[in-house]
């Protein structure tokens, strides 16, 4: 078992593994994620069911997620070498080291950080409106379609075939993998503020997401025609290169929203979590109605 990272200061564990990470070839996740990671694998054997927050986050946990973060973790062996030599390397103090607590950097995080899920049938204009968002509001757009197909042609992923096979028919790609993704982008942006678009798609994914990462805000739905989508969505797989633009799979898409990801909606609904925008009519008559919502809300007239 890996030994809490003590004595050592993140940045000279960070050099440390960076200057063997030159030798090694592999990179490393960030010097946050190995502290939270030696905190949590300290506690593992003693309190594992007890844990909050992200329990999956251990060296053992992290290893299995490197293939879905783009980041190679060194083995704990090398790990421990690294620590003790940023350990060696790092100037005495007389006053007591400081231990990293996970728990309050996630607290930190928690209340700093806002998450709004978007979510809507494929076609329904939730990348252009995020657009406008990002631009107007100051949001990081992170659509977990985008980070799952970057995912896929990633050299040596683990999961790129799976996950192109969910893509292609339609299915919902394993929550584990898209919850990883998406809470890696999340802390590498150095941001607080999130539209997450195109999740969660299943009740499941919400429950978990919010458990593990951080509680949402409100769901920001976008309603629109199958119809309309489906114009919409054919007249994109002239030029997009998409796998998933095509007939067969769009059909299959539309089931999937209906039967999985519309119940998500109607749960949050009940909390009086969702704010619902028609999608019909041209995107600036449907930015307006959602800039309107988000004035209110963050009370910023721009």
């Amino acid at each position: 078992m890996l030994s809490p990272v003590r004595a050592a200061t993140s940045g000279a564990i960070r050099r440390s593994l960076v200057a063997s990470s030159q030798t090694s070839g592999r990179r490393l996740f960030s010097a946050t994620s190995v502290h939270r990671a030696a905190q949590n694998n300290a506690s593992s054997t003693a309190s594992s069911s007890s844990r909050s927050g992200s329990s999956w986050l251990t060296i053992t946990g992290l290893t299995a997620l490197a293939a879905t973060s783009g980041y190679y973790l060194f083995s704990p062996v090398e790990a421990s070498a690294a620590a003790a030599a940023a350990t060696r390397a790092a100037p005495e103090k007389p006053s007591t080291p400081k231990v990293v607590d996970a728990a309050a950097d996630k607290k930190k995080f928690l209340q700093s950080t806002t998450v709004i899920f978007v979510l809507g049938g494929p076609g329904a204009g939730k990348g252009t409106q995020c657009a406008n968002l990002v631009r107007d509001f100051g949001f990081v757009h992170l659509s977990a379609g985008d980070l799952l197909r970057a995912e896929q042609e990633r050299r040596g992923s683990q999961y790129g075939e799976l996950i192109k096979t969910y893509i292609k028919e339609g299915k919902i790609v394993p929550m584990e993998v898209t919850i990883a993704l998406l809470e890696n982008a999340m802390l590498a942006s150095g941001q607080t503020r999130f539209l997450i678009d195109g999740f969660p798609r299943k009740m499941d994914q919400a429950l978990k997401f919010e458990e593990a990462v951080v509680p949402s805000k409100f769901t920001l739905y976008f309603e629109c025609p199958e119809e309309v989508m489906l114009k919409r969505l054919m007249k994109r797989g002239e030029t997009s290169g998409r796998s998933d633009d095509n007939i067969e799979s769009i059909k299959k898409r539309f089931r999937t929203f209906t039967d999985t990801s519309y119940p998500v909606i109607e749960y949050y609904n009940k909390s009086d979590k969702v704010h619902t925008v028609s999608c019909v009519d041209s995107p600036d008559a449907v930015y307006a109605r959602v800039k309107a919502i988000f004035n209110n809300l963050f009370n910023e007239n721009k």
